[in-house]
């Protein structure tokens, strides 16, 4: 008779989400850009690196119609702001 050989249990690879992709999108399209950038503006407040798009300030770029800046350039030193 042939030796059985023990395995560990099942570990799933994560590639099906448990949620649906409608759900999801739905999510996604509910938030606001103001809830966006309060999300931003705690990761920054706690020391984060963020980085946020804005429109761009430089009108002679035409193929750049957005830009992304660090968070730091956008709010200020978030250790100067505490007090």
């Amino acid at each position: 008779m042939a030796k059985k050989v023990k395995r560990s249990k099942y570990l799933s690879k994560g590639e099906v989400s448990s949620v649906s992709s409608k759900t999801l999108k739905a999510m996604r399209k509910d938030r606001t850009y103001v809830d966006y950038l309060i999300c931003k503006l705690d990761s920054w407040s706690r020391g984060k690196r963020t980085m946020i798009t804005i429109p761009n300030p430089n009108p002679n770029q035409t193929n750049k119609k957005f830009i992304r800046v660090e968070g730091r350039e956008f709010f200020g030193d978030w250790k100067k702001q505490q007090l």
